[in-house]
Parts: C-alpha cells; structure tokens; sequence
C-alpha cells in the first residue's frame, strides 16, 4: 500500500471520477470500482488542489487548513492514496 509523503507531489488518480455533494464528495474509482465519501468540504478543496499544489502539504494550506488540523487532513489523504483515490504525481 502506497504511504501519503506530504512532501511529495499528488494527484488524483486519472481513472477516477469526483462527484461534489452538499456534505463532501463521492469518489468512484473507474479501475477498482471502488466508492468514497469525502465527508468535509475542506478535504474536497484539498484534493481538487493537490495538481496544482507542489506537495500535499501545500494542498492543504491552500484549503486554509490550520497547522493544528493538518494530520488529520494528511491521515486522510493516505487513507485515499491507499484505496488508489490519489497517486503521487511524477516529477
């Protein structure tokens, strides 16, 4: 199972669909067919950023997350790099 670097740069997985919901977002993955529930709108931001973002951790402070918050955002995007959600993005 891939680990989340927050220094590394991420993306979402290209086979993978976002669909944006008053609570968060429903992910469904085209090649596993699996679903996931985004259940924050903040971690949705974070993830429609992470191409633009140079790292992870940068995804996350353009969403506005606070220093204090930030673990549990990164938690979170492991829990979806290891569901194939997100992929590490090439150099």
């Amino acid at each position: 199972m891939p680990s989340l670097d927050p220094e590394a740069a991420w993306q979402l997985h290209p086979q993978v669909s976002v669909r944006p919901e008053p609570f968060g977002a429903l992910l469904y993955h085209f090649g596993t067919r699996k679903l996931s529930f985004l259940k924050d709108r903040v971690l949705l931001d974070i993830v429609e950023g992470l191409s633009e973002a140079a790292t992870a951790r940068e995804a996350c402070d353009r969403a506005g997350v606070a220093a204090e918050h930030r673990a549990t955002y990164l938690r979170a995007l492991g829990t979806l790099a290891e569901s194939h959600m997100i992929q590490e993005r090439a150099a």
